[in-house]
């Protein structure tokens, strides 16, 4: 993991960073590479992995909300976080999607709060699934799975451009997938949050009313609650 902060203030982005290294200590996480920028063009042309972003909206030269589109742009799963005083700029913040924002001064626990949700995101979006079927078996990432549909004793693995036939049941992807994203909705299907468009008493619709899931009416409430408490994890 690569976490950069890039900020045009030495002296946070260096309070910043003792905070991350204190996060990580106390959860007895693996450190992971932390860079500094105090300008935007060098953090664009920062070539490596950019997993996590702590972003300043007021910098000299590109200000932080261009640097948070072209980010998007290079890798739609990078995590960014808004570090800024200016609340003017929420609403153009969240059109580039940014995980949290962050006021000025830094407030520690908030900080260690987000990253718990963050690092979920984040091991969510790289955890990779190995489909078996009779033809042979593929490795897929977790959150390109769209549902997870029952077919007799076997199972379809939808994704949003393959379907896969599996020679293993429902109850054997109930055993895979211990991630946020997923939820059984019915005794048949199990579906990735990530790709919800809409649901009602009934019905799940996913990838923009592409395809469709069973919602048992029992677990409604339990669904909605899950779907929003991961809306709220992705803010």
């Amino acid at each position: 993991m690569r976490i950069l902060i890039c900020d045009d203030d030495i002296e946070l982005s260096q309070q910043l960073e003792k905070i991350l290294i204190s996060f990580f200590q106390k959860n007895s996480l693996k450190y992971p590479e932390i860079v500094i920028y105090n300008n935007g063009t060098d953090l664009l042309q920062d070539f490596q992995s950019k997993d996590i972003v702590f972003l300043d909206i007021e910098m000299p030269g590109m200000n932080g909300i261009y640097i948070g589109n072209e980010l998007k742009r290079q890798n739609n799963n990078a995590i960014i976080f808004v570090v800024t005083s200016y609340l003017q700029y929420l609403d153009e913040a969240m059109r580039f999607h940014v995980f949290r924002y962050l006021s000025k001064p830094l407030d520690k626990q908030r900080i260690f709060r987000n990253m718990k949700d963050a690092l979920a995101l984040y091991n969510n979006s790289i955890v990779k699934i190995s489909i078996e079927t009779k033809n042979g078996t593929f490795v897929v990432l977790s959150k390109d799975i769209v549902f997870i549909e029952a077919n007799n004793h076997k199972t379809i693995v939808h994704l949003s451009d393959n379907d896969y036939l599996c020679i293993h049941n429902i109850n054997y992807w109930l055993n895979q997938l211990h991630m946020p994203s997923f939820f059984q909705s019915h005794r048949s299907f199990i579906v990735n949050l990530e790709h919800v468009s809409s649901f009602d008493h009934s019905l799940i619709y996913l990838c923009n009313n592409q395809y469709q899931a069973y919602l048992t009416r029992r677990k409604y409430t339990q669904f909605k609650d899950a779907f929003l408490l991961y809306l709220e994890s992705r803010r």
